[in-house]
């Protein structure tokens, strides 16, 4: 791909998986009530923040009535809620929530992706369907040549980074890297964070908290501040 507009023509265009097109069509003909009424994205969704980001986020799959109603990746759904927050805090966003794809909302020096790009059935991909958008996830690593930090958000999107950055030519560490909240990484100048995923089967119940959401982001900012002494 010659560019990130490139690719992300090509990833809304994408029709690989049968079952997901299936599903996130139909979610769109038979909204909740309190979405009646409105128009849905109902394609992939293309990644989303800065060409030039040194964090890239990965997330597991857009919310039926999220990310695929809105037409932007954690936008519209409590789980996007929860990182546009965090990332206004942490002075990665403009604003600090996401509505809609046409807000104005800008990310600086992050950049949003996601192990899989279609809002699947009970947000579970399968396996063949994370294997056929993996070259996606591939190639943005590609592109976002400046990348220094990935926050994998959950075990999946952990383990599907991984997968994406060994097929790109990375060498995976031994032993190879444990998901765990707050859990560290360092790959071939890459640090690698883990978080739990900000669901509300995770927020609701305690499991992730926002100061414990927050400081994986504050570990991000403290891997570029040492990247960049580093560099000097």
């Amino acid at each position: 791909m010659a560019s990130l507009e490139t690719l992300n023509d090509a990833i809304v265009r994408c029709r690989r998986c049968p079952r997901l097109v299936r599903w996130r069509e139909a979610v769109a003909k038979k909204p909740p009530l309190r979405y009646r009424g409105q128009s849905y994205w109902a394609r992939p969704l293309p990644g989303f923040g800065d060409p030039e980001a040194r964090v890239l986020i990965v997330g597991l799959a857009p919310a039926a009535h999220g990310g695929n109603r809105t037409g932007r990746i954690f936008t519209g759904d409590r789980s996007g809620d929860w990182l546009y927050t965090t990332l206004y805090k942490f002075r990665f966003s403009s604003l600090p929530g996401s509505l809609h794809k046409d807000d104005g909302l800008k990310l600086t020096d992050c950049y949003i992706s996601a192990a899989a790009r279609c809002a699947p059935p009970d947000n579970k991909p399968l396996p063949a369907e994370f294997d056929r958008c993996r070259p996606y996830l591939i190639s943005e690593l590609q592109l976002l040549s400046r990348v220094r930090v990935v926050v994998a958000l959950g075990k999946i999107a952990f383990d599907e980074f991984l997968k994406a950055y060994a097929e790109n030519g990375g060498v995976i560490p031994k032993p190879r890297p444990r998901f765990g909240h707050g859990s560290s990484a360092r790959l071939d100048g890459v640090t690698l964070l883990g978080s739990y995923h900000p669901s509300q089967q995770n927020t609701f119940t305690g499991k992730l908290t926002r100061p414990m959401f927050e400081s994986v982001f504050r570990a991000a900012r403290a891997a570029l501040e040492r990247d960049e002494r580093s560099r000097r």
